[in-house]
């Protein structure tokens, strides 16, 4: 019983001390940016193990210099109610489980940007549930820390796009040959259609579906509010 609890204890330590570290990570990232995220680090891991001189392509930029269709898009696309709500969208939570139930498979997800971007910056892709309790410790963080403005700022700056593209820039450029700033409306859809599964649509960009779902975003781009 003794040793039980040492260890408990231990593992307590463990997390406290795990969850200080993000913590502190993301009060310095109220004035300064992140340099990369956990999945650009896996992301280049796995791209180097065919290529050891393999790079990821991003660039960082400001917020002011990222289209404000592209902002838009996404915000129609992933998260309706991102400047209201304090992290988690609990409609849209009930909606995704009872579609989820309906179709006996996971077919739609309901995570936030905030919530997006938790995963992004600190957990592996690998879905547990460990993670996704840890990625609601990290959303109430980013959000209780960092207000709106800079959580999607940091969210359009290190989101996968393609094979090895992260942020807006890198994306405008290898979709586009533009910049994140000169983004059109049917750009900024496309791009915003492409986020569930970004590897995949870089190598079928004509896949069937994803004209539809560009159609869709770009129709509810204008009753998009962004911070």
């Amino acid at each position: 019983m003794r040793w039980t609890l040492r260890i408990g204890a231990v593992l307590l330590a463990a997390l406290f001390l795990y969850n200080l570290w993000i913590f502190s990570h993301i009060v310095y990232w109220r004035s300064y940016n992140p340099s990369a995220s956990a999945f650009m680090n896996e992301q280049l891991a796995r791209l180097q193990e065919d290529d050891p001189e393999a790079e990821l392509r991003h660039r960082w930029v400001p917020y002011e210099r990222i289209s404000g269709n592209l902002k838009r898009a996404l915000i129609a696309s992933e998260d309706a109610k991102f400047v209201d709500h304090e992290g988690f969208d609990w409609d849209g939570i009930e909606a995704a489980f009872d579609k989820n139930l309906k179709q006996g498979r996971i077919v739609a997800g309901g995570s936030t940007i905030s919530q997006q971007l938790a995963k992004n910056l600190f957990l592996s892709s690998k879905k547990t549930p460990w993670r996704k309790l840890e990625e609601a410790v990290i959303t109430v963080m980013l959000e209780a820390v960092l207000d709106k403005r800079r959580i999607f700022e940091i969210y359009l700056n290190v989101i996968e796009w393609g094979n090895g593209v992260f942020g807006a820039e890198a994306a405008a450029k290898h979709y586009y040959r533009s910049s994140a700033a000169r983004l059109s409306a049917g750009q900024a859809a496309k791009l915003a259609a492409m986020v569930p599964n970004p590897r995949f649509y870089d190598e079928h960009r004509n896949a069937p579906g994803l004209a539809r779902k560009t159609r869709i975003i770009q129709r509810r781009m204008v009753y998009a509010d962004t911070p």
